[in-house]
């Protein structure tokens, strides 16, 4: 690997003009980026102040609109208010009732002359009152009324009117018909007898002390007059000076909308109707979305800034426009500054940023080429000093590229081959080392490539004319970003000593286990086989559970040394041909957990020491020693008591058959979450039922695996 530094250092130097053409294009790049970067900011500040000043504009007409909004509710309220005090007039009640009660009022009553005469005065005060449609003649002909006042019967007959009202058939007729009962009613704007505007009112009157509601309704009070400036005045904003603002009523009329108020362009009032399904049409937006503010198109198909309101006494609403070119003409005007200023002075600076990289490019060469040669220099040195380091490492250090030829090796890899570093490089692993060799070591280089993550594995090597070997190697994917895309370092280490060293100490250990249970034979040679049952039954309910090797041991210690603690109990009290006494049962079940005091000292790889002392435990807290509770308890312990509960139910005693272990199952499961783990039940169970345990079970009992009964009646249970 030394070699090729250097190598890379030379062709760096060569190269070193070609990477100054690359560093003069990744400088371009990056000052258009920046001018890139700083346009978007700009036009992102000058969107901004677009924004703020479309919230400005949407505010002003807002204002607007909500005034004008209710100029025109009010002038309806009022017009709705001279009906209702002409309604509410005792007079016109009480005669209202008569006509309603007798069907007529004489023609020359003076109730109905002062009827007359109260509508006459009303609507002279109030705007009610103009001249006849015709020319005046002498002679009995009927003029056509524009306007006026006029009291009907609940009947839908007229009783008495102030002169030149409409006739009652047509609008009037249809606003009546149309009405409902005991309700006040707007009769909507449309073209009188004259061709202008008109609008009218019918207002309920009630009989006299009544409840208000429907049935007390005795008549009516209607009113009819053509509208103009009155109305349509109040919508014009005083002190407005924009050119192109409009304020304007419209209303739904099915699928169309109908633009009650005279327009900017001149169209007089109920002149135009536009489809309400006109694409960005203002007028619809207003009516669906009254209070927002949006950018659309008027009637003559102008781009407008829009809000709109809907009013509380006619089903009409209010739209509030003006011409986006004139709302946002000082906006754009400022925009363009802001833009051409700051565009400007981003090329200025640019300008300058580049004829300072100029002046200094090339000051910066000729440092580069000195640099150069020191990094050479430097690199040559460092990979020297890396060689070093890894030649004297007492492991097998290579690398391979990604096709597994080798990069690099130190000298302990090149020792073990027997070749040079020369003679290895360039070449691929089974050529170096063999097929059957490298089989492992380059489907763990592959692994490695793909996870990304280090692979470690301990692999057996044995040839056939010399003595087996345990390599661990360790394989590390080289980062992409020091130019070594797919190439993986090896370091690899000759474990077999320690591999030779653990068998050892683990004969040692079993042997240990063994001499225990000799001890054990020799104080109660009963013992012996039920703690070896227990030993070999929970390392294999331990593999049920799926645990780890280490726990597996250490329950098939834990329960061989179990009853080592007997030892400590007078042999006569072990050998009773019959059952112990509670005192007695409490002095064994003490001995059996002084078991981990005598054995506290060895150094065992798992908590072989732990586990003995929480045997008795139980799942509810109730146990001994330390009454220790649910996950409290350790696995490895949980595994030993339920199989040393086992064992002793279907193993017979003097004074009692043993159970089946049907019977000693179901006893187990009744006492799951209780006195044992539910999951260590589960586990004995399954196994027991579903891997072949019974089998297994009663090979142990008839000495196939190395166990022989002798029923007694010793054993704890």
């Amino acid at each position: 690997m030394a070699t090729g530094m250097v190598t890379e250092t030379q062709d760096f130097n060569e190269t070193a003009d070609r990477r100054g053409l690359w560093l003069v294009l990744a400088t371009a790049l990056c000052l258009i980026t920046l001018s890139v970067v700083a346009a978007v900011a700009l036009m992102r500040f000058a969107d901004g102040e677009r924004a703020r000043d479309l919230r400005q504009w949407q505010t002003r007409l807002a204002i607007v609109a909500d005034s004008r909004a209710a100029a025109i509710d009010n002038w309806l309220g009022d017009q709705a208010g001279i009906l209702q005090g002409l309604a509410e007039n005792a007079s016109v009640q009480l005669y209202l009732m008569e006509a309603t009660r007798t069907g007529t009022i004489a023609e020359q009553a003076p109730e109905l002359d002062y009827l007359r005469n109260l509508l006459t005065v009303v609507a002279a005060e109030r705007g009610y009152a103009t001249k006849p449609l015709g020319p005046e003649v002498a002679a009995n002909v009927n003029r056509i009324g524009l306007a006026g006042i006029a009291l009907i019967s609940a009947d839908g007959r007229p009783v008495a009117a102030s002169p030149g009202m409409p006739p009652f058939e047509g609008v009037i007729s249809r606003a009546w018909t149309e009405r409902q009962a005991g309700r006040p009613r707007l009769i909507d704007l449309h073209f009188g007898a004259d061709g202008r505007p008109a609008i009218g009112f019918i207002a309920p009157v009630f009989a006299v002390q009544s409840n208000g509601d429907a049935s007390a309704e005795v008549g009516a009070v209607v009113a009819l007059r053509p509208v103009g400036d009155e109305l349509f005045g109040l919508l014009r904003q005083p002190g407005a000076t924009s050119e192109t603002a409009e304020t304007y009523l419209v209303r739904q009329n099915g699928a169309t909308i109908d633009y009650l108020s005279p327009h900017g362009d001149g169209t007089e009032p109920l002149r135009r109707r536009l489809a309400r399904a006109t694409p960005n049409l203002a007028a619809a937006y207003a009516i669906a979305s009254p209070g927002g503010f949006g950018r659309y198109r008027d009637y003559a198909d102008t781009d407008v800034l829009v809000t709109g309101r809907l009013l509380t006494r006619a089903p009409w609403a209010l739209v509030k426009k003006i011409d986006a070119n004139e709302a946002l003409a000082e906006i754009d005007a400022r925009r363009r500054t802001i833009i051409g200023v700051f565009g400007a002075a981003i090329i200025v600076a640019l300008l300058i940023m580049l004829a300072l990289w100029r002046h200094g490019a090339s000051r910066r060469a000729d440092a580069t080429a000195v640099r150069l040669r020191e990094l050479a220099t430097r690199l040559q040195s460092l990979s020297s000093f890396l060689r070093v380091v890894s030649d004297g490492q007492p492991t097998s250090i290579t690398a391979f590229d990604a096709e597994d030829r080798y990069i690099f090796a130190n000298r302990t890899a090149t020792e073990e081959t027997g070749l040079a570093e020369d003679e290895i490089i360039g070449k691929t692993m089974p050529a170096v080392v063999g097929p059957a060799k490298a089989e492992n070591w380059l489907r763990l280089n592959e692994t490695a490539r793909a996870t990304e993550t280090l692979q470690s594995r301990v692999t057996h090597w044995q040839a056939a004319d010399a003595e087996e070997q345990f390599i661990r190697s360790d394989h590390i994917p080289m980062a992409e970003e020091a130019g070594l895309s797919g190439a993986v370092l090896v370091v690899a280490q000759d474990i077999t000593e320690l591999v030779r060293e653990r068998a050892r100490r683990e004969r040692g250990l079993h042997q240990l286990v063994a001499t225990l249970m000799s001890v054990i034979d020799r104080r109660d040679p009963y013992s012996a086989s039920h703690s070896a049952r227990v030993s070999a039954l929970a390392a294999l309910v331990a593999k049920e559970a799926a645990m780890d090797e280490r726990d597996i041991e250490t329950v098939e210690i834990a329960g061989a040394l179990m009853n080592l603690g007997k030892c400590l109990v007078p042999r006569q009290l072990l050998t009773k041909s019959h059952g112990y006494s509670p005192e007695e049962l409490i002095r064994v079940q003490e001995a059996i957990l002084s078991s981990a005091d005598l054995v506290a000292g060895v150094d065992f790889d798992g908590p072989v020491v732990e586990t003995l002392r929480q045997i008795f435990e139980r799942w509810d807290g109730t146990g001994r020693p330390a009454g220790l509770a649910g996950a409290a308890i350790l696995p490895t312990a949980r595994i030993v008591s339920v199989v040393n509960a086992f064992v002793a139910m279907v193993s017979p005693r003097a004074h009692r058959p043993g159970l089946d272990i049907d019977g000693a199952l179901a006893t187990l499961l009744l006492e799951a979450g209780e006195k044992f783990d539910r999951r260590t039940v589960v586990a004995l169970a399954n196994f027991i039922d579903n891997r072949d345990g019974r089998a297994r079970w009663t090979a142990m009992l008839e000495g196939q695996d190395g166990y022989t009964e002798t029923p007694r009646d010793g054993d704890q249970s």
